[in-house]
């Protein structure tokens, strides 16, 4: 059961939401990272709210212009241990989009199926001497399952009012962990490689790296609690359409991640915060505010 914890918490230390990367930006709405030893399989539910600002002026000031945008989604994940080295995880998510205009005060939405991931991992290192150290590698997915609609595309704004992006999309990942006694470090650096979809727009390709620091506490031998906090960077390339590049997207941010995970026999709950410390997206006219997360996993 201390295996399905430390997967929980290096998975939300990561702030892991990636199938619905596309929501809130791409920026500031992260991958999962790869994850450390669990049990055999797991299977659970996940919710992420988070929430930015849009067509900001050239100051970052808000306008008549602007919008206030609020993301929703839950997501089945699930993964299993096909060898001692090999693992496979899936991630299924649904998202419901608020968009509300400063200007107009009015209010659209969308709901629907996102992109759904499917990921391969590989277990490179695994020793416990004095110490325990994992290393993962990992490579995966993302499948076009989630709509895409050019009729939603503002070239004066990022292009994040989307369930999906349209395109077949491929990670490469890896994740160090090393746990001493009660304390633990878990670092990821992943990259995300974007297609052109079926409509010539393509997301701007993007880098993040994260680490985070977590401590387990136990009440059990099968109950346990372990708070963590981290930070996490983040760059994300222009997009482009029609072979040109949109001056209104990409940029970086670089965000304080804090949170807590439960364990209770084979149930593991968890929450998670989000603020972000330093951002410069879309040439400072899109601003992420924060982002908030909750999770209920089993594992059997």
């Amino acid at each position: 059961m201390k295996k399905l914890t430390a997967l929980i918490i290096a998975y939300f230390a990561a702030t892991g939401a990636y199938a619905c990367d596309i929501c809130g930006g791409g920026l500031g709405n992260s991958y999962n990272g790869l994850l450390t030893n669990f049990n055999k399989r797991f299977v659970g539910v996940r919710y992420h709210f988070n929430q930015l600002y849009t067509q900001l002026d050239i100051h970052g000031n808000i306008t008549a212009l602007s919008n206030k945008e609020k993301y929703h989604t839950a997501e089945i994940w699930s993964a299993w241990n096909i060898h001692p080295k090999w693992r496979v995880m899936a991630i299924i998510p649904y998202s419901k989009i608020f968009k509300y205009n400063y200007g107009t005060t009015s209010e659209i939405n969308k709901s629907g199926l996102g992109d759904i991931n499917v990921s391969t991992y590989y277990n490179l290192l695994n020793t416990s001497n004095n110490s325990n150290h994992n290393v993962w590698l990992g490579i995966g997915v993302k499948l076009p399952t989630g709509e895409y609609r050019k009729e939603d595309l503002d070239t004066n704004s990022p292009n994040i009012y989307q369930l999906g992006t349209g395109s077949l999309d491929l990670i490469a990942s890896a994740s160090y962990d090393i746990r001493l006694d009660n304390m633990g470090l878990n670092t990821n650096l992943s990259y995300k490689w974007n297609t052109e979809n079926s409509e010539k727009y393509r997301y701007g390709n993007k880098t993040t790296l994260n680490a985070s620091l977590y401590y387990l506490h136990a009440f059990s031998e099968k109950s346990n609690i372990r708070p963590h906090a981290g930070i996490q960077y983040e760059y994300q390339t222009k997009d482009r359409t029609l072979g040109y590049i949109l001056d209104q997207t990409g940029g970086y941010n670089l965000n304080l991640n804090v949170g807590a995970e439960a364990t209770i026999h084979k149930l593991a709950v968890g929450v998670f915060y989000q603020s972000p410390l330093q951002q410069n997206i879309s040439n400072h006219r899109t601003e992420l505010i924060q982002k908030v997360g909750m999770h209920v996993t089993f594992t059997f």
